[in-house]
């Protein structure tokens, strides 16, 4: 039954695919070409379906994936799993959703937090990010800042992303360490001149940072 649920599945995300979506996606390095909110009709229809999901994931399709995180259960892979998972080839857009989908509710998302960030991979920063913003305790934001200072600039395209919204976390949440990731910020300039859509806020950490705490502050 499931085999024919899988087919099924592929021949409507073939159906759906649109050669217009895919060419936008490709400028952002994702390779689906169907519409996000197709996915998440396929996979409200289907509801979860944690031996589906699996069975998505392994054809390696961007699309399936995407649906397969939709439909799993996070807490049912092991620790394991989701790190063969994150390792494997794929989309950014399929390894953001494994993180914030699947891997921010696994019982296992500290011990794959500390293993990722002591391989500085982007999902480790990111799991960072959830921690700065809810759980700090335990945390050395000075260490972390100290990092983002000396490798920030130069790093790769989706780690640099990463470790700029910590950046940018840490100014927002911690009042005490805002003036130095402000400077951090404004000297590394990273992101300065990312082009931002009209009533968006610029990425560019300063800018993330003071607006954020203006908004909190209610000014």
């Amino acid at each position: 039954m499931t085999d024919t649920a899988v087919t099924d599945v592929m021949t409507e995300l073939a159906a759906l695919a649109d050669p217009k979506a895919l060419a936008i996606n490709q400028r952002h390095g994702d390779d689906h070409a169907v519409n996000l909110g197709a996915l998440r009709a396929i996979a409200k229809k289907i509801k979860t379906d944690q031996e589906l999901a699996v069975r998505l994931w392994r054809t390696g399709d961007s699309a399936a994936r995407l649906v397969a995180l939709l439909i799993c259960r996070p807490k049912a892979f092991t620790s394991d799993d989701l790190d063969r998972m994150l390792h494997e080839p794929q989309s950014p857009k399929v390894r953001d959703w494994l993180v914030n989908y699947v891997v921010k509710k696994s019982p296992h998302a500290e011990e794959l937090r500390v293993a990722w960030m002591a391989e500085s991979h982007s999902a480790g920063w990111g799991l960072t990010v959830d921690r700065i913003a809810k759980k700090p305790e335990g945390l050395d934001l000075d260490k972390l800042l100290d990092t983002i200072e000396a490798e920030m600039k130069d790093a790769p395209k989706d780690l640099q992303w990463a470790m700029n919204h910590c950046l940018a976390q840490i100014g927002i949440s911690h009042a005490e360490h805002r003036k130095r990731a402000l400077d951090i910020g404004e000297r590394l300039a990273v992101l300065k001149d990312y082009p931002t859509s009209p009533g968006c806020t610029s990425p560019y950490a300063p800018i993330w940072i003071s607006e954020m705490v203006r908004r909190q502050e209610g000014d």
